[in-house]
């Protein structure tokens, strides 16, 4: 019985002390509240343990209020981490690999349930990068991106499944040269954390994979002669910051 004490806000709770500690290695009241939790989670909790865990608790809140109970947060594209890339076919001797430089992106992310609950990426398709220049501008035509015409696409979330511990499908809608289609993408969460070096931000990674048929989006040039594969698989690697 005694452990269930705080069980609604169990897992938060933790996370919260433990990600205190990780700020403040020497702080007593962080090692002791987390000592006395983790002990409480072995059963090992009495009366007099079970009122001096809540007085910490009471202390951790007044101490630092926002960090009590773990939440939503909200972070955003790190543009010097991140790799939008693409495969696609080229006459079926090989595949073309190449990426987007510009981007921006946001999502809404819950470490401790873990829940993802929005995510908006918007490409610049002007920025384009196969490593060919005159097959980018090519890319930049209206035979393909028309970045003149819609300079962006953006990639919007609509629902996601967890799949396992530490990975899931993400569903969206992909709006691109003015038509807007479904797509889905495996996420995996690679990591969270502070970075050990730098500004030392708190950072989120993911590695994402998925393909589309861009004819779809009326991008049909070269699919039926087969000098330009339909089917785009799509590489993913980003990590967001946290806003604070």
């Amino acid at each position: 019985m005694c452990s269930m004490l705080l069980c609604g806000d169990a897992a938060r709770s933790r996370f919260a002390i433990s990600e205190s500690l990780s700020r403040e290695p020497n702080h007593p009241v962080w090692r002791e509240t987390l000592n006395l939790w983790d002990w409480v989670g072995l059963g090992g909790v009495n009366v007099a343990v079970s009122r001096k865990l809540s007085f910490s608790l009471i202390l951790m809140a007044g101490l630092c209020p926002s960090t009590a109970f773990a939440e939503p947060n909200t972070y955003r594209l790190d543009p010097d981490h991140m790799s939008i890339a693409f495969l696609v076919e080229h006459v079926g001797f090989a595949k073309v690999l190449g990426a987007f430089h510009q981007a921006e992106g946001e999502i809404v992310f819950d470490e401790v349930a873990p829940s993802l609950e929005r995510l908006v990426v918007t490409v610049a398709t002007g920025s384009v990068d196969t490593r060919h220049a005159a097959r980018d501008e090519h890319l930049r035509s209206d035979d393909f991106f028309d970045s003149e015409t819609y300079p962006e696409m953006v990639f919007t979330m609509s629902g996601t499944e967890q799949t396992g511990e530490r990975t899931g499908t993400v569903t969206g809608n992909l709006t691109l040269k003015g038509e807007t289609h479904p797509v889905t993408l495996d996420v995996v969460w690679n990591k969270a954390g502070a970075y050990p070096f730098g500004d030392r931000h708190y950072a989120v990674g993911i590695s994402a994979r998925g393909s589309i048929e861009r004819s779809t989006w009326g991008m049909t040039y070269g699919v039926a002669d087969g000098l330009v594969g339909d089917t785009i698989e799509l590489i993913i690697e980003a990590e967001f910051i946290r806003q604070e």
